[in-house]
């Protein structure tokens, strides 16, 4: 994959981001909590996408992976606006967005801001909302105190931490209590075994989405990070399929 580029904000932040250019609209790769670039679905997403002749980015929110930033500071609308500034400077559009766990409430956010310029949506395990239904109330009455909580993390050998701001700015950003505003085509990958996200919230997010285009495809044994071979391969046939042929909104 070829080496990492930087997009420099009007504050100085620096964000780190892969691209690819060809042909049609272009794949954005949104990350997961702590994830990064370097991901094996991001990975295996730039790749196909070389190998097809299609546009890809993939990014490092501020604060993880490359990028600059402290990841105490990161929220969700600056994670929003980090995707929307980088998609505009590249002139990337129209675009396709995929959103990873955490990337999934992120993709429904960007796509509310970029609009028309959004031809898809690939949900992988998306978590919209996950500030309320993810914790509990000891937990949330910390985190509005002003306090981090820490959990462990199946996924490597330190705690995952919610940081106060990150939080607050979730439970701003709440988008299944109503409809979501978007009317292009949407699909929703989850597996069944996923011990992290219910894939209820998959089934609560198609019901919310106004779009009429909405796709859910359960993975009875798959897990959380759905990163196996034939999960990846499902990935690659949703998402480039989607840019093959969802109409422009």
């Amino acid at each position: 994959m070829s080496e990492a580029q930087f997009y420099t904000l009007p504050d100085g932040r620096r964000i780190a981001f892969r691209l690819t250019r060809g042909r049609g609209p272009a794949l954005v790769f949104l990350p997961g909590y702590m994830s990064d670039l370097a991901g094996s679905k991001a990975t295996a997403l730039f790749d196909a996408a070389v190998a097809a002749g299609r546009t890809c980015l993939l990014l490092d929110y501020s604060g993880c992976g490359e990028s600059e930033g402290d990841f105490a500071e990161g929220s969700l609308t600056r994670w929003r606006d980090e995707v929307c500034a980088l998609v505009g400077s590249l002139g990337l559009s129209p675009v396709v967005l995929v959103g990873s766990s955490m990337g999934g409430w992120l993709m429904l956010l960007v796509a509310l801001e970029l609009g028309a310029r959004v031809r898809g949506l690939v949900g992988i395990a998306a978590a919209p909302d996950f500030t309320d239904w993810g914790y509990d109330a000891d937990q949330k009455a910390r985190l509005a105190a002003g306090n981090a909580v820490f959990e462990d993390n199946p996924y490597g050998p330190e705690p995952t931490p919610t940081h106060p701001l990150f939080w607050q700015d979730g439970e701003r950003l709440r988008l299944l209590g109503g409809e979501i505003a978007l009317d292009c085509p949407v699909r929703l990958l989850h597996g069944q075994a996923d011990a992290d996200v219910p894939f209820a919230i998959s089934l609560k997010l198609a019901e919310c989405l106004r779009s009429a285009d909405v796709q859910v495809t359960l993975i009875k044994d798959g897990d959380h990070r759905l990163s196996r071979p034939q999960d990846i391969a499902l990935l690659l046939r949703t998402a480039l399929g989607l840019t093959e042929t969802a109409p422009c909104p």
